[in-house]
């Protein structure tokens, strides 16, 4: 049986692993699923709290936080009574619409073939 290349690579790289990396920036309970909501549009918190209703506000904040600072997110903050503040996505951000539709067709055939139906 031959080795495969790509997998001796894989395990012989002392470089950070893209799959993982991938993981870190989107892998968390709602990241994923706030980056879809985002995806061209902006929103504000109520209006993801609305969107993602499983997601406590305490968890949705951490998440958007994370996504903040990993530079996938941006939070704008107008100084008016009471504070308004938007997400939107930053170019980083919409560059994960391929991966994102890819995930989504994915789950959608999943469900086709376990007889569910998608949200």
């Amino acid at each position: 049986m031959k080795d495969n290349p790509s997998s001796s690579i894989q395990n012989n790289c002392r470089c950070p692993c893209p799959i993982e990396t991938s993981l870190r920036l989107i892998g968390g309970k709602y990241k994923a699923l706030i980056l879809w909501k985002l995806m061209n549009r902006t929103l504000r918190f109520s209006e993801l709290r609305k969107q993602i209703p499983k997601a406590t506000p305490k968890m949705l904040t951490q998440q958007l936080r994370e996504l903040e600072q990993d530079g996938l997110v941006l939070r704008q903050v107008y100084a008016v009574v009471p504070p308004k503040v938007e997400y939107s996505l930053t170019t980083k951000g919409q560059s994960l619409e391929p991966v994102l539709q890819a995930l989504c067709s994915w789950g959608m055939t999943f469900l086709n073939k376990a007889g569910e139906h998608a949200d």
